[in-house]
């Protein structure tokens, strides 16, 4: 069933650069956090927005922001770096003196690739989930726009497969070098044992991120057609990595109270959007939140923002315990 979201544990918020997707990452913090919810929220956007919007800088480590609230920045370079130095780190003791300079050149020369960041990116992620998720009620994160968040999300089923790949190769090598010089014993093999240890914390997360009563994907979008079509194709894309997109948050939409004719015409085109977004959308739930009068760039006006979300998060609820006894009764 649906409309999960007050109860799930970890959030993502994704969705098209300029939505209000940190904006909304951020009410959805607040609005926990004010449930008496101890919650942790994340940015992985590089483009960051958390510390503009609670006016305070916030770092790579956890950052107390409101009661009930901490928050954590996380930057591509600088987990890039560490996650290189312990794969450095990882490799001590397991090649040859006069091998170390030619790996670690390699090693460095692989931190440059594509992809590099991105996979030390969730490897931070991996770690904050299972590190941090029995001390927090609430872990939401704030992602990048769309197509990397799904790159992000995807990665550990392409990580568990090439992983497997690895250690299927290491174990032949294993069997092959004990059948000719171990006399048939087993032999030791470090390499093997940390790519195993880390194949079952991918494991661990993707059950995570499966696991809809534990894990939500939420995308913020606005009444107009390009935000439709991408949230479509997210819809779309992540379904076929078995991670569903149950919540939709529609922002900025105009209030019923704004007048003038160039409104009334916006309001006229926004009622259009709305309805196709409700026939595409229809395994979806889907939020709707007012146009504000001010930018939110404040904390009463991030509350606002929140108890607008809250509001139509539990109204929305409703609606759907109504539909599921309507259901039963039909039946």
């Amino acid at each position: 069933m649906k409309n999960d979201l007050l109860q799930q544990s970890i959030l993502f918020v994704g969705g098209k650069g300029g939505v209000g997707k940190s904006t909304t990452a951020s009410a959805l913090a607040v609005m926990f956090a004010n449930m008496g919810k101890k919650t942790l929220i994340i940015s992985t956007d590089p483009a960051h927005n958390l510390g503009d919007i609670f006016h305070q800088e916030i770092r790579g480590h956890k950052t107390p922001l409101l009661k009930n609230l901490w928050g954590i920045e996380i930057h591509p370079g600088s987990e890039t770096r560490q996650y290189i130095n312990g794969v450095k780190e990882n490799l001590k003791g397991m090649v040859k003196a006069n091998m170390v300079n030619e790996v670690h050149r390699q090693i460095d020369m692989a931190a440059s690739a594509p992809g590099a960041e991105e996979a030390a990116l969730f490897d931070r992620i991996v770690s904050i989930i299972l590190e941090e998720g029995n001390d927090f009620d609430k872990i939401i994160f704030d992602t990048a726009p769309t197509g990397h968040t799904i790159r992000l999300l995807s990665l550990p089923e392409l990580m568990g497969v090439w992983m497997d790949g690895m250690l299927e190769r290491r174990k032949k090598t294993n069997k092959n070098y004990s059948q000719l010089l171990n006399d048939g014993e087993p032999v030791d093999d470090p390499i093997y044992d940390v790519l195993q240890k880390r194949r079952e914390k991918f494991s661990r997360v993707r059950k995570a991120l499966l696991d809809q009563q534990k894990t939500g994907f939420i995308f913020v979008l606005i009444p107009e057609r390009l935000p439709i079509l991408e949230t479509e194709k997210a819809v779309e894309l992540m379904s076929k990595h078995s991670l569903n997109i149950e919540g939709l948050v529609i922002n900025k939409i105009l209030p019923t109270g704004a007048d003038g004719e160039f409104l009334r015409k916006r309001r006229d085109q926004e009622k259009v959007y709305l309805q196709l977004m409700k026939e595409k959308f229809t395994k979806q739930s889907l939020y709707q939140i007012p146009l504000m009068e001010e930018d939110i760039c404040t904390l009463p006006l991030l509350e606002k923002f929140a108890a607008a979300l809250e509001k139509s998060i539990v109204k929305s609820e409703k609606v759907v315990s109504n539909r599921v006894v309507h259901s039963m009764n039909d039946h």
